[in-house]
């Protein structure tokens, strides 16, 4: 799944995830219209009664075991400039239901679709965002504090691995984390070789940086990003809506017999990538992809 358009011109502060499904919505509806029979090309030619009825193999496509939804067009990937003059940053959310044997196909579809859309080899900066990870508080110490006891430290070190190959080949100069705090970062540099050079977290709950974190990244050289990401990024009940009988009926309702697709979907992970142009200082690109798995019950 695919959302966002090539050329961002508006400007604010909307929540990622808002953003998200926002753009997966607006992208399904402007597929089923786009390729509905009586469009004729013309996206225009056809109302949204009639693009409601569009077949899902009209603009859905499937290709081996995966279902692109909608279909991709190519055709008009990659970068106005040289991928020399932009900064490419990715960031990917490892959700709840992306079990651990997966994650390295899941960082390698992820990437290989933001390589496809952008017609770029390498990346500059891959941020990673672990499942069940969060930084609130009521002040900065106690998120401190239950940040240390978040997450699953064995599966995040044993994950990184992917990313450090990826490092060493050169396809990504620079890895970050999200929502690390003190003694989770010290614990997780302590068992992986190639360190983050960058950590975002979100203080919307606390009013500064805890002291702790921020004597940890400036000895070790980490530079501290506070962001406004949401974590719950792609809710599986969200997920269920867009797809279901009352978002574009590609999935059948659970507990009936209407046409569709039948099972359990679970998001997987979602990918954000932004194509930054360095010596004019707007974003030219910026989009995110989605992965999830469909189990018949």
């Amino acid at each position: 799944m695919s959302a966002g358009p090539s050329i961002i011109r508006k400007s604010g502060t909307t929540r990622s995830n808002l953003e998200l499904v926002h753009g997966l919505r607006d992208n399904f509806t402007a597929a089923k219209q786009d390729y509905s029979p009586n469009s004729n090309g013309d996206p225009s030619g056809a109302d949204h009664a009639t693009a409601a009825r569009t077949p899902p193999e009209l603009w859905t496509e499937r290709i081996g075991d995966t279902l692109f939804v909608p279909r991709i067009d190519w055709q008009p990937a990659g970068l106005r400039d040289d991928a020399d003059q932009y900064e490419i940053t990715v960031k990917l959310f490892l959700l709840e239901g992306a079990a651990l044997a997966q994650r390295e196909a899941y960082v390698k579809e992820a990437l290989e679709l933001v390589r496809k859309e952008l017609a770029i080899e390498n990346i500059d900066l891959l941020v990673v965002s672990f499942p069940g990870m969060s930084f609130e508080g009521n002040c900065e110490w106690e998120a401190d504090k239950i940040n240390a006891q978040q997450g699953n430290l064995e599966e995040e070190v044993e994950t990184w691995k992917v990313f450090e190959n990826l490092h060493r080949q050169g396809l990504v100069k620079r890895l970050g984390v999200a929502e690390f705090g003190s003694e989770k970062l010290h614990a997780f540099m302590d068992r992986t070789s190639v360190h983050p050079t960058v950590d975002q977290i979100n203080l919307k709950n606390c009013c500064s940086v805890p002291p702790p974190l921020k004597k940890l990244a400036a000895d070790s050289g980490i530079e501290l990003n506070v962001h406004t990401d949401c974590t719950d990024i792609l809710p599986r009940g969200t997920l269920r809506e867009l797809l279901g009988p009352h978002g574009t009926a590609l999935l059948a309702d659970t507990s009936s017999s209407d046409q569709g697709l039948k099972g359990e979907i679970t998001p997987q992970w979602v990918v954000r990538y932004l194509a930054f142009v360095r010596d004019r200082g707007v974003i030219e690109n910026k989009g995110y992809f989605a992965g999830a798995e469909l189990l018949d019950n």
